[in-house]
């Protein structure tokens, strides 16, 4: 019961009605009590015109006629006059009453006689004194009633108003209940936008950022499937192998080969496997650095540091290998905020595409200048002595599982660039490919003036 009054006022709905009642309660109140209290005063100045206007009208007549004797004795006529000579004799009253007003000053008065209230009007005419005078429960009861009639019109227009508002709100949130239902019903394989015709101005906003969110979500869920199926793709070729190698080392086994060729087909089964393992480590790396991953919190990181550090346990191995000469000029005062373990990979990944797409003996170099004086911005280049990219496939390589044009289709994977490039979307930095004076390509990574904070 409880959860149901907690949603029935979470509704707009709810609210509004609630709010606009309660306005409108508060303004009939008002309102009506404004009515009462006038057609109350006003019966009160009526009434008052009526005894003044009685009592001038028998001073002029002189005296009282007979029928005008029998009017006034009326028993359901609420006044009563009364006449008094100069010397205080009473001469007249229009009816017997155990219990009348005595006289009283000319002009307005209110008496108490026996607990009863009169409101009285005397005037003086030649050598007599007329009293007009009525009981102020009936005057009040009189005017109370004449306002009632007055607020009841008000009172029976609150309900119909009240119900016009219901129908008023229902009809204007049509929009918003006919935007839910299309929202549930769309389909989670195909989002399709949501009409945007004849909403009204509040509804139109909603409806438009919940169109850029599904285009947003079909786009991410398009590329998430396009990155499985080339994901599997990948994997299946070095499986494949893995698994081709493995038979020929069995049959070599078999046939009692030679130790050269079990040596070979044995190195072969290796590299498959530390093909497959690093596929696995860059589409493992690539997750955890799109985004909607998990945040880390970012710290002040020395460039220089990171860079000599991953030179030595990377690079040197690798370039070893291909008798590739790597050089670094690095500002030791450059520092950013980032993720040093992220930051890391996308430096690895750099120093490692530039070593495998250079040809064996080529030229590396980095350079690593710190950004305007005063800032914690930095830029870093690494140039390379390789075949380049055509400019018309530098934003190509970006994409994952794409290869440049010269690289070790053994060992490459086309995942490099891809997650360098996400790496530094999340620490605010860009990427961008060039010419370079050693021939080859330039990567120039280019970071903020301040690091961004990671999302939460």
């Amino acid at each position: 019961m409880s959860g149901r009054l907690r949603r029935s006022f979470s509704s707009i709905r709810a609210r509004l009605l609630l709010s606009l009642f309660a306005a409108l309660a508060a303004a009939a109140a008002l309102i009506g009590g404004i009515i009462y209290r006038s057609v109350l005063s006003e019966t009160e100045a009526l009434f008052d015109y009526q005894l003044r206007q009685m009592a001038l009208s028998l001073r002029d007549q002189g005296e009282i006629a007979a029928g005008d004797a029998d009017a006034l004795n009326d028993e359901e006529l609420d006044f009563v006059v009364q006449i008094w000579r100069i010397d205080g004799r009473k001469v007249y009253a229009s009816r017997a009453h155990r219990a009348l007003p005595s006289q009283a000053v000319l002009g307005w008065a209110e008496v108490q006689v026996d607990g009863q209230r009169w409101r009285s009007f005397a005037v003086a005419a030649r050598d007599k004194v007329i009293q007009v005078a009525q009981p102020v429960r009936i005057r009040q009861g009189l005017a109370a009633a004449a306002a009632l009639r007055g607020v009841l019109p008000l009172g029976l227009a609150a309900p119909l108003m009240a119900a016009v508002l219901w129908w008023l709100i229902a009809r204007s949130l049509r929009p918003l209940a006919r935007v839910a239902r299309q929202v549930s019903e769309q389909d989670a394989d195909a989002l399709a936008a949501l009409p945007a015709d004849g909403l009204p101005d509040e509804v139109a906003p909603l409806v438009a950022a919940l169109n850029a969110l599904l285009a947003r979500l079909g786009l991410a869920w398009g590329q998430q499937r396009a990155f499985v199926a080339d994901a599997a793709h990948e994997l299946r070729s070095p499986l494949t192998a893995l698994k081709l190698q493995a038979q020929v080392l069995r049959r070599l086994d078999e046939t009692d080969a030679d130790k050269a060729s079990r040596a070979a087909a044995l190195d072969a089964l290796v590299a498959g496997v530390d093909r497959a393992s690093r596929l696995v480590e860059q589409l493992l790396t690539l997750a955890r650095s799109e985004p909607g991953a998990p945040a880390t919190a970012f710290e002040p990181v020395a460039l220089a540091a990171l860079l000599r550090q991953v030179l030595a346990d990377h690079a040197a191995p690798l370039a070893a290998a291909r008798g590739s000469r790597v050089s670094l000029d690095a500002d030791e005062s450059v520092s950013v905020q980032g993720d040093p373990a992220a930051l890391a990979v996308l430096l690895r990944n750099l120093i490692d595409n530039a070593l495998r797409y250079t040809q064996a003996g080529g030229e590396l170099h980095l350079a690593l200048r710190a950004g305007s004086p005063g800032t914690t911005g930095a830029r870093l280049t690494v140039d390379d002595s390789g075949p380049g990219i055509p400019e018309a496939d530098r934003e190509r390589v970006f994409e994952r599982f794409v290869r440049g044009a010269g690289a070790d289709q053994a060992s490459g994977i086309g995942l490099g660039l891809a997650i360098v490039r996400s790496i530094a979307r999340r620490h605010g930095a860009t990427v961008t490919l060039g010419d370079c004076p050693l021939g080859g390509l330039r990567v120039a990574l280019q970071f903020g003036a301040t690091g961004p904070k990671p999302a939460r």
